[in-house]
């Protein structure tokens, strides 16, 4: 797969306006000598955790990897984001109303769902909102002096007026697209749930928008039964293939998403995208299913093989790894980028069958999860949003280690 080499206009007023209040980005590397290197046998294909366990949190449901190359948390608890540096020193904190989840764009603006609460005829409403930071201040770069720069409020990026069901009605998860052209680069994907089942214009919907934070269109998907306005069911993680680091993410609007419906049996799907002068079509792949265990034991697309898939992210690497983690199972799953489960033994163990890597479990082990939310990957490093046990866990590849 072709990557796009592209240096957006964030990065070069990086430059200018000087980052000596992030000096672990562009400047002096973390030093990483925390990470505790085990004993491996090359034989044995598994993730171990990375001590010590980032356990500064009470309810941390979302983590992500900024292109800036800093982890940034969201505490449902105490409605922050939290940023951090791969050391996982805590660097800053931003209130954000109702914060649920976070994303940051190549400009290195963060896109962080949150909810406005406000007066309308009288009456106090709440609605779902979006709102965009700018972490450019006029003390230097970070969380601390970040501003809001904008704000999408749900219904009125679409319409003037709003509805009992509109209140009901919550984003869930963001992903920017990448584009090696500027005008088109930083565009995103909302997941987006609620009551309304209209087939024409649903609540449950994948929401485009453009990079100045307008509204595109809601995402209709075209299969071989036809053009479906309604085909997102309970969205909830997404993820594109654009991921950090920033000179190497790949350009495209294919991506992949989880739904929680009980009645859905295919609840992590990939999208692909194709954008022509006729306009842009949406259709699924259908990865790894199932049947050939010569080359596997997991699919991806097994009917049933996901209870609540909360998150979904793809390794921004030469790895290409799929990650979902399950709330239900209280499990971290990892595939290859055609979906088959595991990890395939270096060559000289003469193994040639993917080896099964996923892992979890409920409980409050190292390995073990309660009701994960959340799942990132940066430097061959997975991160993972334990909620229940108000932590995030690291885990990294035996045969990642020098």
């Amino acid at each position: 797969m072709m990557r796009s080499i592209f240096i957006p206009m964030g990065m070069l007023l990086l430059g200018l306006v000087g980052l000596s209040s992030c000096e672990d980005y562009l400047g002096n590397k973390t030093d990483l000598d925390f990470i505790e290197v085990p004993e491996v046998d090359y034989r044995q294909v598994a993730y171990v955790p990375i001590l010590p366990v980032l356990d500064d949190f009470d309810r941390p449901v979302d983590v992500c990897i900024g292109f800036d190359e800093l982890i940034y948390v969201v505490d449902e608890a105490t409605e922050e984001v939290i940023a951090m540096d791969e050391a996982g020193r805590i660097i800053g904190r931003k209130f954000i109303p109702g914060a649920k989840s976070v994303a940051q764009d190549r400009r290195f603006d963060l896109l962080v769902i949150g909810r406005t609460d406000t007066v309308i005829q009288g009456n106090s409403v709440s609605f779902a909102s979006i709102y965009r930071l700018r972490l450019i201040g006029n003390s230097g770069y970070g969380l601390n002096n970040a501003t809001v720069v904008n704000k999408i409020v749900h219904p009125f990026y679409a319409k003037s007026s709003f509805s009992t069901g509109d209140k009901q009605v919550e984003f869930n998860r963001i992903a920017v697209i990448a584009d090696a052209n500027a005008a088109r680069n930083n565009r995103y994907y909302v997941t987006r749930t609620g009551p309304a089942t209209n087939s024409l214009n649903p609540d449950d919907a994948i929401v485009w928008f453009d990079n100045n934070d307008k509204w595109i269109s809601n995402i209709s998907v075209n299969t071989s039964s036809g053009l479906f306005r309604d085909y997102f069911e309970d969205p909830n993680g997404i993820t594109t293939l654009a991921q950090p680091p920033q000179l190497t993410a790949q350009t495209g609007g294919d991506f992949i998403f989880t739904s929680l419906d009980e009645t859905n049996a295919l609840k992590v799907q990939y999208i692909e995208f194709n954008e022509s002068e006729f306009g842009a079509e949406f259709r699924p792949r259908i990865l790894a299913s199932g049947g050939d265990t010569s080359q596997a034991d997991g699919f991806i697309n097994t009917p049933g093989r996901f209870t609540q898939p909360y998150d979904v992210t793809v390794a921004g690497d030469a790895s290409n790894f799929i990650f979902v983690v399950d709330a239900e199972t209280d499990s971290l799953y990892q595939f290859t980028a055609t979906g088959l489960e595991g990890v395939l033994p270096p060559a000289a163990t003469g193994i040639t069958k993917y080896q099964k890597s996923s892992f979890g479990g409920t409980g409050t082990g190292i390995t073990q999860f309660k009701q994960p939310r959340a799942v990132a990957y940066f430097n061959q490093i997975v991160y993972v949003a334990d909620e229940g046990n108000g932590r995030i866990l690291r885990f990294k590849l035996t045969t990642d280690f020098d």
